[in-house]
């Protein structure tokens, strides 16, 4: 589960609440407007029926509304709590012969509302009983008083625990979303590197590479490069001494290259940079900078004599056109070529190449 799917999850678990807070509040307010016998119960209050038309129209906008921008549910259990508390007071009056059953059984019906639809949420929990709860002790006079206070304290005591278990469960689920996710960047971003090098792997290029075409203006290169007679390095010195000749040529090239171009180790002893926002000019000069810090390291190569007695890189560079980087990497593949073929140590523009020799990937190795 990604935070904004468990962010979306409470968002929705609040409007339910809401919308169970006003259902129950409209099928209560249409029970106490119910006639039943006796001549002034039949009487329609007028609070049952602010409490009905609220309810009804606020439930309606939630249901066609389902994304809640604004917190509404402190509002209108308060605005609800009220509208009962007007309703206790005006039946209390109105229906001389009620006892005080009368105030305990109102009280009940308000909590029950409550502890369906807002046990989850403590302060709105606390507005829409609040208002009934003075109403009745008011009115009470202190006849039933501890059994209103028992009515009260007991459901509010246990609400507030739950409260405190609801939110501390929530800051730990939280929290270890939290922590899963940064875990989840931490894997995806070592599966984009290459472990010897710590450069982009081809997964890391191809990440990097939507976000440069899409937002980058400008001339892109690719530039291709080869680290001459490698196998014959690998054979005579080892593998070990092999990966360390790999390891501080990946650190020449990224140090010659500037903070924006993506260095990418594209096979196994071959390199690609992806030289952003530059000319022909430009490129080729980060191209030739890199091929003498290679130079400049000076790695012993004594079977690469032919070329140098260290190790040396060849290159091809060219163009990309039209966003199209699988072709731009093709041509400097064939300039790669060409440079090998001419002699090592050296980089070539495919743009320069003479179009005899521009052949195809698979002639090239």
């Amino acid at each position: 589960m990604k935070i904004e799917s468990y962010d979306a999850l409470k968002h929705s678990k609040y409007r339910l609440s809401l919308m169970l807070l006003l259902f129950l509040n409209v099928a209560a307010s249409l029970f106490c407007l119910v006639p039943m016998s006796g001549e002034a119960e039949n009487e329609i209050t007028l609070p049952a029926l602010f409490v009905a038309f609220f309810s009804a129209i606020s439930l309606t906008t939630c249901l066609i509304k389902t994304k809640i921008k604004l917190p509404l549910l402190n509002p209108v259990a308060l605005i609800l709590g009220l509208l009962w508390a007007w309703h206790i007071n005006y039946r209390y009056h109105a229906v001389i012969y009620f006892d005080g059953s009368f105030l305990i059984i109102s009280l009940l019906s308000i909590f029950f509302i409550s502890a369906i639809a807002l046990s989850d949420y403590l302060v709105a929990f606390c507005l829409h009983i609040a208002p009934p709860v003075l109403t009745v002790l008011w009115l009470d006079d202190g006849e039933h008083f501890v059994m209103i206070l028992l009515t009260i304290a007991l459901p509010l005591i246990g609400f507030s625990l739950q409260h405190l278990m609801r939110r501390r469960a929530d800051r730990f689920t939280l929290r270890l979303m939290y922590q899963l996710y940064e875990e989840k960047e931490t894997f995806s971003d070592l599966s984009m590197l290459d472990p010897l090098t710590g450069l982009y792997n081809r997964r890391g290029l191809k990440n990097r590479l939507d976000n440069i075409l899409n937002n980058h203006t400008g001339s892109h290169y690719v530039l291709l490069l080869d680290i001459d007679h490698f196998k014959a390095y690998n054979d005579n010195y080892g593998h070990a001494m092999g990966d360390q000749a790999l390891a501080r040529v990946s650190v020449a090239i990224r140090d010659a290259v500037r903070s924006r171009d993506v260095v990418t180790r594209y096979g196994g002893e071959e390199f690609l940079v992806l030289m952003t926002n530059v000319n022909a000019s430009i490129a080729m000069k980060l191209a030739e900078r890199i091929r003498k810090y290679v130079v400049d390291l000076e790695i012993p190569h004594r079977f690469n004599e032919r070329v140098s007695t260290h190790v040396t890189i060849s290159a091809g560079i060219a163009p990309i056109y039209d966003n199209e980087f699988e072709q731009a990497v093709a041509n400097a593949d064939r300039a790669l070529y060409v440079a090998k073929s001419q002699g090592r140590n050296t980089i070539l523009a495919w743009e320069d190449l003479p179009k005899a020799n521009v052949i195809s990937s698979s002639e090239a190795h």
